[in-house]
């Protein structure tokens, strides 16, 4: 349960710096006092002039929280119409295991970009902030 409320407590402007043709996530507008409540949603403004709106479509206190991007600007509007990130936590003793999973619906006829961006970007990029996130979590 710590690694949940503290992985979703956390703002996201301290996980999501700017990764090659990624824009970090430079501030958080609307979000509710507490992260973790289905039906909650807050803007993030990208450093790239660009921004998503987040919504929590599940939350499942230590065990699982989803939630759904849309209304992406910039060249992510142009290429998908949403996204769905799902986290997991297992309990493992003394530990926890956090598997964090996206989904990227793309607009018709960009499936390849949007399969190569991830595939070259987006895979590398969840690779190098997991571990920046469980960081966070051990500090705290």
């Amino acid at each position: 349960m710590r690694s949940w409320n503290i992985g979703l407590q956390t703002s996201p402007t301290e996980f999501y710096p700017e990764f090659g043709a990624l824009p970090a996530v430079v501030r958080v507008h609307g979000q509710p006092p507490t992260w973790d409540a289905a039906g909650f949603t807050r803007t993030l403004e990208l450093s790239d002039g660009g921004s998503v709106v987040e919504t929590i479509a599940v939350s499942d206190p230590g065990v699982s929280f989803v939630y759904d991007l849309h209304d992406f600007r910039r060249l992510f509007g142009w290429l998908v119409s949403g996204a769905r990130a799902e986290w997991t936590f297992a309990s493992e003793g003394a530990t926890t295991r956090i598997r964090w999973s996206y989904a990227f619906h793309p607009r018709p006829g960009r499936g390849l970009v949007v399969d190569a961006i991830v595939l070259l970007l987006w895979a590398p990029y969840m690779r190098r902030v997991l571990p920046t996130i469980v960081a966070a979590i051990e500090r705290r």
